[in-house]
């Protein structure tokens, strides 16, 4: 009997699961609505970032704007005044001395040494340490250098979009200070989890000036030829100090004691903060509310006030829309998300190098920490080279430029194809590096692999990250931070992968399987010139951010025409009134 109930019920029921079944939405549908909701709110958000951004921008230039009616936030009162640039300003940053100019650049690659090179100081003193706190995991043994980039994974999500908010000077300044209490403790360190706690703190803080550079630049410079000669300085410096540092540890660790590896961090680290100290703020939008505060401290009754004071600020805002925007960049944005995967293999590859060259020339060759730290050099030659190559590049797009060539007129022929020569030179240098590291080869000839690879690594940072800066201009801090975010999280994960790679597949087969790799990724520059303009059709945040630029363009060109017209105007009637 209860059996027959049981089945009874069970029949009754089954149809009803049927038609509810039914009448749902399948699970493929539901994700291609939230999909659908999730790029509206991402795309709504960065329209609305973009426009308040650009709105600024206006009002700090004088350009009439079209919906100057609306922004109720830059005019609350009539008897408020919005503070702007005048004309040829001398502390408008765009019309500073090339000297001034310079230092600031100079500055940077100073201080951006710091952050890259504290990056490998634990490279060959790793044995050192873990000898003295007792440490014999390989996978342990990885961690300074890990936990270092785990910090440069989480830093510039901060850093960037910090600094398009309250300015570039306090963020890399204080960031700088704080790093090198910690680079401090690194030297004091008691024992091993606590120095693994002190390396992350130390690359949180080092991953500043990797975020808010590329936006001083872009502060000071406004025309794209300057500002690319810039970043190409600020390119190569990135890649000395992870250089000079296997020098440092190579040759303390065997004589004073590997913590002097950060005591002359730190050494360095102070004589740069001299430097840093003089570094003036370039956001504009600070400097005209430090303006504006000047003005109202003379005068109080002055109702003067910078755009980016009466704009609504709020945690909200600041949590949504300025926190969220490297993120929403690497998500949503085709550009960046290619830029990312290829940057963030190379820059793994850089940094996997630093357990690979002491297999290869500590293993095969048996030289000493320091002499092993010293072949690290020729990549640094291969940047040199790679400046050459850049300038070489640029001089013959100018030469083009003059004579209107049609190729000229295209956005990605501007940096893009120095990633052309750069790629395959990376690939090379991999095969170069495996195949020739063998006792019959002298360890000479195995180190000059490193002259393609630093040329390459270069000449490929220089085309994407130039072309990150080109696409979003006016948020480069928040492009590059994305771009450091996600290369540093390739970099802590692939060297944990290094010791085991080599081991099973050999030097050869690890450096082909690289190359390999490398090799796929070389598409994407190629992509980028081929699907250019569909690609940047494609991100909406980009496309936003020129469209509210161009929009701004074309009415600062109307309001100097209106200007020009009236001074003819004023011009004539004053020469018919001497007639008379």
């Amino acid at each position: 009997m209860d059996s027959d109930s049981d089945h009874t019920d069970d029949s009754r029921l089954q149809p009803r699961r049927i038609a509810t079944n039914a009448s749902a939405p399948s699970t493929r549908s539901r994700l291609r609505i939230a999909h659908t909701n999730f790029t509206e709110l991402v795309q709504t958000i960065s329209k609305q970032d973009a426009a308040d951004r650009y709105r600024t921008e206006e009002a700090d230039n004088r350009v009439p704007s079209e919906d100057a009616g609306d922004a109720r936030s830059l005019t609350d009162t009539d008897e408020r005044v919005t503070i702007s640039w005048e004309e040829n300003d001398k502390e408008n940053p765009h019309n500073w001395s090339t000297a001034r100019k310079w230092y600031i650049v100079i500055t940077a690659m100073i201080v951006v040494i710091n952050s890259t090179m504290g990056s490998a100081l634990s490279s060959m003193a790793v044995p050192y340490m873990t000898a003295e706190w007792g440490v014999t995991s390989q996978t342990q043994k990885i961690l300074p250098q890990s936990t270092y980039l785990m910090g440069y994974v989480c830093g510039p999500l901060f850093w960037g979009p910090l600094s398009e908010q309250i300015g570039r000077q306090k963020i890399t300044v204080g960031a700088f200070v704080v790093f090198m209490v910690w680079t401090m403790a690194c030297a004091l360190a008691p024992n091993w989890p606590a120095f693994l706690v002190f390396r992350f703190l130390t690359g949180a803080f080092a991953s500043a000036p990797m975020a808010t550079v590329t936006g001083i630049v872009a502060d000071v410079y406004d025309d794209p030829v300057s500002r690319g000669r810039a970043m190409a300085w600020f390119m190569v410096m990135t890649l000395g100090g992870p250089l000079f540092a296997p020098i440092i540890s190579g040759f303390c660790s065997t004589t004073i004691g590997w913590r002097w590896s950060f005591w002359v961090g730190l050494i360095y680290a102070g004589i740069s903060l001299i430097f840093l100290l003089f570094l003036p703020e370039t956001y504009a939008p600070v400097l005209l509310t430090r303006r504006a505060v000047k003005i109202r401290k003379e005068n109080p009754k002055a109702q003067v006030y910078s755009s980016m004071e009466l704009e609504e600020q709020d945690f909200r805002q600041l949590m949504t829309r300025v926190l969220t925007r490297p993120i929403r960049m690497i998500i949503t944005e085709l550009i960046v998300t290619a830029t990312c995967i290829y940057l963030a293999l190379i820059y793994a590859i850089f940094y996997m190098s630093f357990q690979a060259f002491p297999l290869i020339f500590q293993g095969i060759y048996h030289l000493s920490p320091g002499v092993t730290g010293l072949l690290f050099l020729p990549i640094g030659a291969g940047g040199l080279v790679s400046l050459a190559v850049f300038f070489a590049y640029d001089r013959f797009l100018r030469d083009a430029q003059a004579r209107n060539a049609p190729w000229t007129q295209k956005e990605e022929y501007r940096r893009v194809p120095l990633a052309f020569l750069g790629g395959p030179l990376f690939v090379i240098s991999l095969f170069w590096l495996g195949w020739s590291a063998r006792a019959d080869v002298p360890f000479a000839v195995v180190s000059l692999a490193g002259v393609p690879f630093g040329a390459g690594f270069v000449l490929i940072f220089m085309a994407l990250l130039n072309y990150l800066t080109d696409a979003y201009e006016i948020f480069a801090a928040s492009a590059n931070a994305a771009a450091s975010s996600a290369r540093s999280l390739f970099a802590v994960v692939l060297p944990l992968a290094t010791t085991p790679m080599f081991t099973r597949l050999g030097i050869s087969g690890a450096c082909s399987l690289l190359g390999g790799l490398s090799l796929l990724m070389c598409a994407i520059p190629y992509i980028f010139i081929w699907k250019g303009e569909r690609i940047r059709a494609g991100s909406k945040f980009s496309m936003a951010l020129r469209q509210r630029k161009l929009e701004m363009q074309q009415r600062a060109e109307e309001k100097q025409r209106r200007k020009e017209k009236a001074r003819g105007d004023s011009g004539l009637l004053m020469n018919k009134e001497e007639n008379v």
